[in-house]
C-alpha cells in the first residue's frame, strides 16, 4: 500500500483535531519539525520523520544539496531519510545518487516542474529499495502523483488543513475494486400493508451517490442510497442505507475482498455488528465498510419488479422496500429517486449475478428464486 506522511505543526490552531482524524482513520505516519513531536510521540503505533534529531524520532529527516552532505549522514546510527527540494535536473540526479546510501525514504519537493521530474524519478527509483515520497500542496497534487507514470510514487507528504483530507487522501491509496452496473427496467410497483425492514448503520460516513446492494434473489440487486439528504421532516443519517427486507440479499466481501468475483450474498437478516458489507457508488466503484448497527422494525413496504437485460437473456430483478418518502434508489442517470415516486418504465441501476447461491457462495446448479 502506498505511504501517507501528514505533516503536523503547532502553527495550525486546530492541530489536535487533526491529529485525532489521523488516529481514527488509521493514518499514523507524521512530519513534524516543531514541539508538535512531543504531542505525536504519545500516539500509539505512531511513526514521526523529523530533523529534529534531539527528540528521537524514528526517522531524522536531513534536508541535503549535495551527495557528499548525504554521505556524512548516512554514516549516522539512527534510521534517517534525506529531504530535496527539486528546482533543476543536477537536483533530480541527486535524488537518484542519494536514494543508494542506504536511505529507506527520500522526500523530494518540486514546485514548478512536477510530472517529467517525478517521471524520471519513479523510473529509477522502481529498481531501488528507497522509497519515493512526493511532498505535495494539496490532494489534487497526491493524486497526481501517486498515478504517474501509472506506477505513482511510493507515498506523498501533505499538511492537511481539515479531517476531511485525511478521509481523501486514505480514499486515494485504498485498493478500488469496480462492478458493473446496469439499467433495469421497472415494471410494476405493488404496496403491501407490512413487512419487518431493515435498516444497516455503518460505522463510515457514506456519501452522495453510494448505497448498498440489494435484491430479493441472487440473480440481480438494486443500488438502494445512503441516507444523506436532509428533508424538512427528517435529519440525515449519512451512515446508514435502509436497505430492504429481513429476507433480502446484500453483496458482502468473499475470500479475496479485492475480487469482485468473489463477492458473496449475507441475508440482512444475518447482519449484525461487525459485518462487512459491500459499498457501491453510481459509476460501480465498491468499497467495503462495517456494520455498527442494525435496526428491524415493522413498516408497510413496497415490492419492485424489474428486469435487466443481457445480450443473451433478460434477468429478472425484485425488491422489497419500506415504503417511505426518504428511503432512495438510483435512476440509470445516476440520481436519487424516492421509492414514493416510482412508475412502470422508469430505470434504476441494478447489478446482475452472481446467480445461484448456497449459504452465501455461488454455485452452479439449478435454484429458481422468485
Amino acid at each position: 500500500m502506498k505511504k501517507i506522511i501528514l505533516e503536523m505543526s503547532t502553527r495550525v490552531s486546530h492541530a489536535d483535531e487533526l491529529i485525532q482524524a489521523s488516529i481514527n482513520h488509521g493514518i499514523k505516519s507524521y512530519y513534524a519539525a516543531d514541539e508538535i513531536v512531543a504531542r505525536l510521540k504519545k500516539v500509539a503505533g505512531g511513526e514521526i520523520f523529523s530533523p529534529l534529531r534531539n527528540e528521537l524520532p524514528q526517522y531524522v529527516v536531513y534536508p541535503i544539496t549535495t551527495v557528499e552532505e548525504a554521505t556524512k549522514h548516512a554514516g549516522a546510527a539512527e534510521d534517517f531519510a534525506f529531504s530535496i527540494s527539486l528546482k533543476k535536473k543536477a537536483d533530480e540526479q541527486l535524488a537518484i545518487a542519494v536514494a543508494k546510501l542506504g536511505s529507506k525514504y527520500v522526500i523530494v519537493e518540486a514546485k514548478d516542474w512536477k510530472i517529467i521530474p517525478f517521471e524520471n524519478l519513479i523510473a529509477a527509483f522502481h529498481t531501488l529499495d528507497t522509497q519515493l515520497i512526493a511532498r505535495v500542496a494539496d490532494l489534487k497534487e497526491a493524486e497526481l502523483m501517486l498515478h504517474t507514470l501509472e506506477r505513482g510514487v511510493d507515498g506523498v507528504m501533505m499538511a492537511p488543513t481539515s479531517p476531511n483530507d485525511i478521509i481523501d487522501l486514505k480514499n486515494l491509496i485504498t485498493t478500488k475494486t469496480r462492478v458493473n452496473l446496469t439499467p433495469a427496467l421497472v415494471l410494476s410497483v405493488k404496496e403491501i400493508p407490512r413487512g419487518d425492514r431493515v435498516c444497516v448503520d455503518t460505522t463510515s460516513l457514506l456519501r452522495a451517490g453510494e448505497g448498498m446492494l440489494v435484491g430479493s434473489t441472487a440473480r440481480g440487486f438494486v443500488l438502494v442510497h445512503a441516507e444523506v439528504f436532509e428533508t424538512e421532516f427528517v435529519a440525515s443519517r449519512p451512515f446508514r442505507v435502509n436497505a430492504g427486507d429481513v429476507s433480502a440479499y446484500i453483496l458482502v466481501p468473499g475470500e479475496d475482498p479485492t475480487d469482485p468475483e468473489q463477492y458473496r450474498t449475507n441475508y440482512l437478516s444475518e447482519l449484525g455488528v461487525g459485518s462487512p458489507v459491500i459499498v457501491s457508488d453510481t459509476n460501480g466503484n465498491t468499497r467495503i465498510v462495517n456494520v455498527g448497527r442494525v435496526k428491524i422494525e415493522t413498516r408497510p413496504m413496497l415490492v419492485l419488479k424489474l428486469v435487466a437485460k443481457t445480450a443473451k437473456q433478460e434477468i429478472p430483478i425484485n425488491i422489497v422496500l419500506q415504503n417511505a418518502e426518504t428511503i432512495r434508489v438510483v435512476s440509470k442517470d445516476g440520481k436519487p429517486i424516492s421509492v414514493t415516486q416510482l412508475k412502470p418504465g422508469m430505470e434504476l441501476l441494478a447489478r446482475i449475478g452472481p446467480g445461484a447461491t448456497h449459504f452465501g457462495t455461488m454455485v452452479k446448479e439449478t435454484i429458481l428464486e422468485k
